[in-house]
């Protein structure tokens, strides 16, 4: 703010020494009359010709209008011309330069309205664009720093009306989030100490049957048997609560949603052509996206995007880099998008496992993921009511992602 009211006060000064030496130069300036002197002195002498009276003031370049009467007539500090008018002589002076005066005034109201106009737009802009967003400027570090409850306003110019929507959307989303983890949070404590609770009394045991044992309280082999199937028993026991507790944290450790809705196959392919092609092409990938039939599908237009993005990084992350191919066929009321890298290394062993949570193949070498991509592929598919599946062909990764079509 304070820079842009240095730009202003700067140009106020820039223009206020333009308008000075401009008018310096108009009043000092003089320009020759050449030719001038000529056209208002045949007019003086049709005006003499007619017995008017000559004001040598209402001329240019007139210095005065003299008859002959006297023996001064040919004596004169400018230069003249004499002119024989009804038997008379006169002496008609005139000035050899005159000053531009007469652009003076015309030539300050122009500076003045390109003055207020500039002026009147620098303050406008000051006004309307630049204050208010320095206003908005702290709304990002206001959010990180935690304040989630104030809505944010739109200003009266709606300039930065998609900005403030989407910082909105964001603030939104961030409380939910918060509350989100807040809950998650109570949930899984909640969990651990049950799950807790009811390991102790398999646990107990355990630890009584392995202390009797060890004391050699069961003597015949009877009774060590039993022992041993009820440690078992026990330890089977303590297995599914802990696998419970697993299911329970992976199941909630993210939560989707969708909306599906009507949106075109052409927009969602173009989408990501347009994301990926020019980051293929530096990369020296040959891009391909096969003819299809354009249709209205019933997806979340959002969610679809994320989807095949996320698939889209995987081919990039894991393929040769030499063929990403998108292919697109119909099966009854459902939209096949396939897409497909070459260079897959993964045995066909771990097929069956990419779409698990936290799960990374025996093929990730030194890139960096968190086994989560192709998990959230599925979990929003099957949001959208649709479906996604993977097979290897020839050491070609095929992942195909179904969804239903608009009715």
């Amino acid at each position: 703010m304070k820079s842009y009211d240095k730009i202003i006060a700067g140009f106020v000064l820039v223009f206020a020494v333009i308008s000075g030496v401009t008018n310096l130069f108009l009043q000092f300036n003089k320009t020759n009359n050449t030719g001038l002197y000529k056209v208002e002195t045949n007019r003086i002498v049709q005006e003499l010709e007619d017995g008017n009276e000559i004001n040598a003031d209402n001329y240019q370049t007139i210095a005065g209008v003299s008859e002959n009467q006297n023996d001064n007539f040919y004596d004169s500090e400018n230069p003249y011309v004499i002119r024989e008018i009804s038997g008379k002589l006169y002496r008609i002076e005139y000035k050899e330069e005159i000053r531009s005066n007469s652009i003076l005034y015309p030539a300050n109201v122009i500076l003045i309205l390109l003055f207020l106009t500039v002026s009147g737009v620098l303050l406008y802009i000051r006004q309307a664009i630049i204050k208010p967003f320095y206003e908005i400027s702290e709304l990002p570090y206001m959010l990180a720093k935690g304040n989630l409850t104030v809505p944010l306003k739109e200003t009266k110019s709606r300039y930065f009306g998609k900005f403030i929507w989407g910082l909105d959307m964001l603030r939104e989303e961030l409380a939910r989030s918060r509350q989100q983890e807040l809950e998650r949070a109570k949930r899984e404590k909640t969990a651990m100490l049950s799950i807790s609770h009811d390991i102790k009394t398999p646990l107990a045991a355990i630890k009584l049957y392995a202390k009797a044992i060890s004391g050699q309280l069961y003597s015949d082999a009877e009774k060590q048997r039993s022992a041993a199937d009820s440690i078992n028993a026990r330890a089977d026991e303590i297995e599914r609560y802990v696998n419970t507790l697993r299911e329970k944290l992976i199941g909630d450790f993210m939560e989707f949603h969708a909306e599906p809705q009507e949106v075109y196959l052409s927009a969602v392919i173009d989408g990501i052509k347009g994301y990926y092609s020019e980051k293929l092409k530096s990369l020296g990938t040959n891009f391909v996206i096969a003819n299809y039939t354009d249709c209205l599908l019933l997806c979340d237009p959002e969610r679809i995007e994320e989807v095949l993005q996320n698939i889209m990084e995987n081919a990039i992350k894991y393929g040769d880099g030499k063929m990403i191919r998108i292919d697109i066929s119909e099966e009854e009321d459902c939209i096949l998008i396939t897409v497909s890298n070459s260079g897959c290394t993964l045995p066909d062993t771990e097929l069956s496992h990419i779409f698990d949570s936290f799960w990374r193949g025996s093929n990730v070498g030194n890139h960096h993921g968190n086994g989560l991509g192709l998990y959230i592929c599925r979990r929003l598919m099957n949001e959208m009511n649709g479906d996604i599946f993977a097979e290897i062909r020839n050491d070609t990764m095929r992942v195909t992602v179904v969804c239903h079509k608009f009715s």
